[in-house]
């Protein structure tokens, strides 16, 4: 049986990325001063005007449009390209009262939610192909176009990659390939995507050994001058599927940034994929996805759901017995085990926040299959 599976991704100058790293680079920001600090920090930039909202708790202090501004100018923006408005206030005490920590009480959830991790033995980054090299593409332009290596492009620009999966022969091919990239107003157009096919298609392929007989796209309406804020309204945690597994699993609705780590939107769908990557690599399953969901105030999940894809060597009460066992899953646990207090999300706003080698990140570590494995071997 063959299917098509298709997977997108937004660079770091699409006008929700702007949003996203501004966010994220106010959470770490705050939590250098104050490990504390509650941040729910939301940024919406349309035309010239960059709106940075959202309720923060903390000891620390930070110039916002300071940090706006760090994003915007490697992005090729100016300071008179932008009006940009501070308009946070303090959490609310309402919340505050159920998440805050004192001697009698376990930290709660930041708000109630559903989280879900994946993972899949596709590869090594234990991530669905599409999404892999969907990111890929764009990382690539965006790291010619800053070396001045990438001629007429800006830094909106987005990729979508459409795979065929046939599974009676155990083939992953590319079928077709998108790419959208802003451009210089005068521009040679055979030129720019003579480029974009030889050295960043082409070349992303290769790196990761598929074929290059596929249909290539590129800015299909025509013209791409017009891009960031001023052709497209962004918001902070607007590309979530991208921020995932680019729509092969189930999401609960919540983003990532902005938000610090009693958010349970962020912290437990963390814990989610380390949960799920450290199960495939044990191979309780080829494809593994679970479930937690999470009240408001209350530290520990309502429920645990998961899905082997039918592979069912082991009962989903055996499995859900040694995830309780091996992963704490209360919010102050999470935040300990993967040390969310001293993460760095900022370079987590562009290009995923699961299956990046490419950073040093807990929720990717294998360190619990031993473990596992143990407890499935128990009878």
């Amino acid at each position: 049986m063959k299917k098509l599976l298709t997977s997108e991704s937004v660079g770091a100058g699409h006008p929700d990325k702007i949003c996203d790293q501004i966010s994220d680079a106010i959470v770490d920001a705050l939590l250098m001063q104050d490990k504390d600090s509650r941040v729910a920090c939301d940024v919406i930039a349309n035309d010239d005007f960059i709106y940075i909202g959202g309720q923060i708790t903390t000891k620390g202090y930070v110039d916002t449009i300071k940090e706006a501004w760090k994003i915007l100018k490697p992005l090729g923006y100016k300071e008179s390209d932008f009006k940009i408005i501070n308009a946070i206030t303090e959490q609310s005490p309402d919340i505050a009262m159920g998440v805050n920590k004192n001697s009698n009480k376990e930290l709660g959830a930041g708000d109630q939610g559903i989280l879900f991790g994946f993972a899949t033995n596709e590869n090594d980054l234990y991530m669905p192909w599409p999404i892999v090299l969907a990111h890929e593409l764009v990382k690539r332009a965006e790291s010619l176009r800053r070396k001045n290596k990438f001629p007429y492009a800006k830094s909106d620009m987005k990729s979508q990659v459409t795979l065929e999966y046939d599974n009676e022969n155990n083939n992953i091919i590319v079928k077709k390939v998108l790419m959208s990239i802003q451009h210089e107003d005068n521009f040679d157009e055979i030129k720019f995507k003579k480029f974009i096919k030889e050295n960043i298609v082409d070349y992303v392929l290769k790196q990761n050994n598929f074929n290059l007989d596929y249909e290539l796209l590129i800015n299909p309406t025509g013209r791409f001058v017009i891009g960031g804020p001023k052709g497209d309204t962004g918001l902070t945690g607007r590309k979530i599927i991208v921020d995932t597994y680019g729509g092969f699993a189930h999401h609960g609705g919540g983003a990532f940034s902005g938000k610090d780590a009693t958010k349970i939107d962020r912290s437990a769908a963390y814990m989610a994929r380390y949960i799920a990557k450290n199960m495939v690599a044990a191979k309780v399953s080829k494809k593994f996805e679970i479930q937690l969901a999470y009240a408001i105030g209350l530290p520990r999940p309502q429920s645990i759901l998961i899905d082997t894809f039918g592979e069912n060597k082991y009962s989903e009460d055996k499995i859900i017995k040694i995830i309780n066992k091996v992963f704490d899953l209360s919010v102050e646990g999470i935040i300990n085990t993967l040390d969310l207090k001293n993460t760095k999300y900022f370079p987590l706003a562009t290009y995923g926040h699961f299956g990046r080698n490419d950073i040093d990140l807990p929720w990717e570590k294998l360190d619990k299959v031993e473990e596992i494995k143990k407890f499935l071997n128990e009878k």
